[in-house]
């Protein structure tokens, strides 16, 4: 088997030759990275199995700065409207939101969004899982939300209250981000990627951030749709949902909706093992190394033990893709990232 059919067939729970892995670094380790091996590029060091796929900007730019009462304050304005105004840590930004002081859901209705189905972008796209595909690797499509992005553009604490106390325009936000996803899942199953990533981060280190009762309202049916639109073009794209957090009570609702991969099953929130006894007949996962404590803070020797553990409980029979639970951070130490790697080598076999 070559990376990705081994990849696909670990996430479809069948029959696979090893254990797939997958990590992404920050740019201070990039830079060590690029010293050690005379490359950034994390896929190529490493022959990592699998390629993330994203969409390129529009190529006719919409200025934005007029939704922001301080332009000139911000490190950057994305392609939604979203400002940024850089930290003072490493890679870590401040969102300024365009639409924190709508009033109204025509203000919504009326703020422009990108051209998400504009042919170059998509072009761009093939050419990226058509060069993954001839290397061997699986192309997975990152990433499609509606939560976070509706957050970004209104503010968090302004959406959650909107769910609350203003149904008129969190329907405004919602459906209208809703639509623009749909559409770019309906694309990026066109384009032949093997997996694309949807979710949004719902959990907090100890609960929901929101009740289930308004998840169910507003975030389950706009993943459900999205998932839908997706899988109506290619019924075989693997859907992996990512939520960081305790998300316990609803995993079996994303079940529901299609959902067939979870990320990053954070060890610190909620307990992979119980996870693949609950529901691994019907779910992989991807993640299940944790980078608030094992990756950061324990010894190459607990890196092992924990690779060790993960791949012969969740990994057993399949349904695995080993990772660390989020980007890996400045703190990490090489010698855990390392210490990962030989584990997957050392423990990762079926045969």
């Amino acid at each position: 088997m070559n990376h990705r059919e081994n990849l696909l067939a670990a996430m479809r729970r069948q029959r696979c030759d090893r254990v797939p892995f997958q990590f992404s670094m920050c740019d201070s380790l990039k830079e060590e990275l690029l010293r050690r091996y005379g490359t950034d590029d994390v896929v190529k060091a490493f022959d990592m199995p699998v390629q993330y796929i994203e969409l390129p900007p529009a190529t006719v730019k919409i200025d934005h700065s007029i939704y922001h009462k301080h332009p000139e304050t911000l490190s950057s304005i994305d392609e939604w409207g979203v400002g940024y105004q850089r930290g003072s840590v490493a890679h870590f930004a401040r969102f300024v939101s365009p639409m924190a002081d709508f009033d109204s859901p025509e203000q919504v209705e009326a703020y422009p969004f990108p051209n998400v189905e504009e042919p170059a972008r998509w072009q761009a796209v093939r050419e990226q899982v058509e060069k993954a595909h001839a290397q061997g690797r699986a192309a997975a499509f990152f990433a499609i939300q509606v939560f976070e992005p509706a957050w970004y553009l209104r503010g968090l604490d302004n959406l959650l209250v909107d769910f609350i106390s203003d149904e008129e325009m969190a329907a405004a936000c919602m459906n209208k981000m809703t639509d623009a996803q749909c559409k770019i899942a309906t694309l990026a199953a066109k384009s032949g990627v093997d997996m694309i990533v949807f979710g949004d981060d719902v959990g907090t280190q100890r609960a929901m951030m929101m009740s289930v009762e308004v998840w169910r309202r507003w975030v389950k049916p706009a993943t459900a749709a999205t998932i839908a639109a997706a899988k109506a073009v290619n019924p075989d794209v693997l859907a992996m949902y990512h939520s960081d957090g305790t998300i316990y009570d609803i995993i079996p609702e994303l079940i529901e909706i299609g959902v067939d991969i979870l990320n990053p099953v954070q060890p610190e929130c909620v307990d992979p093992i119980l996870l693949k006894r609950l529901y691994g007949d019907r779910l992989s996962f991807w993640g299940t190394v944790g980078t608030q404590t094992t990756m950061p803070f324990g010894t190459p020797e607990e890196v092992r033990e924990k690779v060790r553990l993960m791949i012969e409980t969740v990994g057993a029979g399949g349904g695995l893709t080993i990772a660390p639970t989020h980007l890996l951070e400045p703190e990490v130490p090489w010698e855990n990232i390392e210490a990962f790697l030989q584990a997957v080598r050392d423990f990762g076999s079926y045969v």
